[in-house]
């Protein structure tokens, strides 16, 4: 079958060409088929409307409530029941849950994309199922099947698709919880875990927007430890970078990029992020070690870039190295490819290259075009939702 190139931008054209010659064109994976109540629920109230009643074009990264949620939960034998959609609002805990006492909780990150042709899509969705199913068994949780993640996420974006932003005004977040939720008074695993999801409209997760992003290089406090939990999404990963946050967000920096606990010599990621480092045509990022996330969009920007000829490197990475990169972008669901455009380390700035025809704008313009669905998905990463 020919490929039909939805996108006429020379970026796009140029990516299709290089990869066409060896990639097979697969069947768009089908979206499963959600219980009939979700349906129910979404032709009321506001089931004439298009859209939510947002301001779409000031959207920023904070919570915006939107109609529903999904939960399911599991039983001592770990199998988790039918899941069902209700109301947005609070949730219930016993004060001994295993969450609230001993930090048993991990969350994803993935956004639903409305396309130009109304399609509403996800971006490989089972990759945040398998990294969820990896953190449960670090965590010794419970974790439902890649399936009745899928499931889950689903029906979140069905009940919520009004909330989904018009193409080009940004996307439906939606945020996974999976948690202990039975009581625990001694130190043990919870005997019942919680499967959640909840969604909120967003655009640009850095206040600089679309801007190039100004990083600090954190010597003291590491993000993660060997053998700790740093290459899982726990819950419990992020409270302690926050204080380090705040205060480089008060000196003017975009985000923190943490060094590694043992050396304190190599970079390892941004706060809620992944690092590259390009150089003519090899781009570098750090090699997830057990220390490092290994993120989704890291991992489709790596195959992207190899596809369109780039040498990719995953290894240990200096911090020494930062002076000699050209360009360096972060990556992430929430962040996608963002540029930076100067890094400090030891009071001295190093600034990069940022704009249109840079490789990071090459990278951020396919990604994205296959996120939104105009460059088709040769691929088969992205499942529509209907």
């Amino acid at each position: 079958m020919a490929l039909r190139c939805l996108s006429q931008s020379s970026t796009t054209f140029s990516y299709l060409s290089k990869i066409c010659g060896f990639r097979m064109h697969g069947t768009k994976a089908a979206a499963s088929v959600v219980e009939e109540h979700a349906s129910e629920m979404v032709g009321t109230g506001r089931g004439d409307e298009e859209y939510a009643d947002v301001d779409w074009d000031n959207l920023g990264f904070s919570l915006v409530r939107t109609d529903y949620m999904f939960a399911t939960r599991s039983c001592r034998e770990g199998n988790f029941e039918q899941g069902c959609l209700s109301r947005y609002g609070n949730i219930e805990l016993n004060p001994a849950a295993g969450i609230l006492n001993y930090g048993q909780g991990l969350i994803e990150g993935m956004k639903a994309y409305r396309g130009e042709d109304g399609r509403v899509l996800l971006f490989r969705p089972e990759l945040n199922a398998l990294r969820m199913k990896k953190g449960a068994e670090r965590m010794c949780m419970h974790s439902p099947s890649v399936q009745q993640f899928i499931e889950g996420v689903k029906q979140t974006v069905l009940a919520n698709r009004h909330w989904v932003p018009p193409p080009g005004k940004g996307s439906l977040y939606l945020r996974p919880l999976l948690f202990g939720s039975g009581a625990s008074l001694g130190l043990s695993a919870a005997s019942e875990f919680t499967f959640l999801v909840f969604g909120s409209p967003v655009q640009n997760y850095f206040k600089e927007g679309t801007s190039a992003l100004n990083l600090y290089v954190e010597e003291v406090v590491p993000r993660a430890y060997l053998g700790g939990t740093g290459g899982v999404k726990a819950i419990s990963n992020y409270g302690p970078v926050l204080e380090v946050m705040r205060k480089a967000k008060a000196r003017g920096f975009s985000d923190v990029l943490y060094l590694d606990a043992e050396t304190k010599k190599n970079i390892e990621e941004v706060s809620a992020s992944n690092i590259f480092l390009v150089k003519g045509n090899t781009i570098v990022t750090p090699a997830t070690n057990g220390t490092i996330l290994g993120g989704i969009t890291r991992k489709s920007v790596i195959e992207i870039a190899i596809d369109l000829g780039y040498k990719v490197e995953e290894r240990v990475v200096q911090v020494e190295e930062l002076k000699e990169a050209e360009e360096v972008f972060c990556t992430g669901t929430a962040t996608g490819v963002a540029s930076v455009g100067s890094i400090t380390f030891q009071n001295t700035r190093t600034e990069y290259k940022v704009g249109d025809g840079l490789v990071t704008h090459q990278l951020r313009s396919i990604i994205v075009g296959i996120q939104t669905g105009s460059i088709q998905d040769i691929k088969n990463w992205v499942v529509e939702i209907d």
